[in-house]
């Protein structure tokens, strides 16, 4: 008998990605804090640009995205031409791994890092290589160490996730400089907008041919449910990412909920101010606790606790209260939770959970 069709080499060894969950079965009211999501909602200026685009539904959205890259040049102030646009920053991962890496390629990444670089590494059917962090924080000289003849890409989230610490500038600045000038150094940003004086690499994709800075709507901005990205390249690198995307990728309402959601400055700054007033009062609460967490430069907190058993019994009892948070085991942290940074009702519920957990425990 013939042998069925057989998919490419390196398909079958993804694991299929798992998202935060959203419900738990015999609670009401249940506390979501999974998936580091806006607990304030999208902005109203983006309902309103994707209702009113709602009666335009029939019609193909443009294939260059021009109004929204547009946008995004005001307001990052990067140049409108050397942005794409795509289905989260998620598919430009895909397009850089089916441009850049291929048989026999190696592609870089650290320990603590987004699953997705892995799994698009072994659709392009390139191999994927993890490199140790140190002490929870990207380590540079480790990565520069990892590099081969065979490297064509190296991905670091920055902020890390779910760790929440951060590169400085001037670590980004020696990686860049010492990648041979081949290999692409991918700045995935998702978080960006939580680092304070953090441009997500913007000036050095404007400094380097082979550097390309991630962006998302789906954090900061509340559209997580639309799937809208960005990324950020010298023209040469856009140029051949677009060859590869789809011509209408992105539907016409996510288009214009995004960049309604760019001009609403009032909400957008209002999320931002909220996240950093209480991450700061979540982490004191936590390290008050006895628990450890880094200083977060995103929108969520890194709780580690003193083994792996205590993080699953600590879960399974904010399971109980009706909150759901994400273990992180598969990231390299089996005694670690990372808790999204809600709303001030959100955080209080989940300190309450928690003190009556190590109560329990005592």
């Amino acid at each position: 008998m013939a042998r069925g069709p057989q998919p490419q080499p390196g398909v079958m060894d993804i694991k299929l990605y798992k998202g935060g969950e959203s419900h738990l079965q015999g609670h009401a009211n249940v506390l979501k804090l999974s998936s580091n999501e806006n607990p304030y909602g999208p902005s109203p200026a983006a309902i309103a640009a994707m209702r009113d685009a709602a009666s335009q539904m029939h019609r193909y959205p443009s294939t260059d995205h021009g109004p929204l890259r547009a946008a995004i040049a005001r307001t990052h102030g990067v140049d409108d031409t050397k942005v794409i646009i795509g289905v989260g920053s998620d598919e430009i991962i895909h397009f850089l791994c089916q441009c850049y890496a291929g048989p026999g390629d190696e592609v870089l990444y650290t320990r603590h890092g987004f699953s997705m670089y892995r799994i698009s590494a072994l659709a392009a059917g390139a191999t994927p290589v993890q490199v140790d962090e140190k002490e929870r924080v990207v380590d540079v000289a480790a990565l520069l160490n990892a590099v081969t003849p065979r490297t064509k890409l190296v991905f670091v989230t920055n902020p890390g996730n779910p760790t929440g610490t951060r590169l400085s500038t001037s670590d980004l600045n020696a990686l860049a400089d010492g990648l041979p000038g081949d290999v692409l150094l991918v700045l995935d940003g998702a978080y960006t907008e939580f680092a304070e004086g953090y441009d997500g690499g913007a000036s050095l994709v404007d400094a380097a041919e082979n550097v390309v800075m991630l962006r998302t709507f789906s954090k900061a901005y509340g559209l997580g449910g639309l799937r809208v990205g960005w990324g950020y390249g010298a023209p040469g690198v856009i140029d051949t990412l677009n060859r590869i995307r789809g011509p209408f990728n992105v539907g016409l309402p996510q288009l214009a909920a995004a960049e309604a959601a760019l001009g609403d400055t009032a909400f957008f700054e209002k999320s931002i101010r909220e996240n950093a007033r209480l991450r700061t009062w979540l982490q004191t609460e936590l390290r008050m606790a006895g628990i450890a967490c880094d200083d977060s430069n995103a929108n969520y907190v890194l709780a580690r606790f003193q083994s792996p058993e205590e993080a699953q019994a600590a879960d399974a009892r904010l399971r109980a209260d009706g909150i759901i948070v994400r273990a992180v085991g598969g990231y390299g942290f089996p005694e670690g939770l990372r808790i999204t940074v809600g709303d001030e009702a959100g955080c209080a519920r989940v300190m309450a959970s928690i003190h009556a957990f190590r109560g329990a425990v005592a």
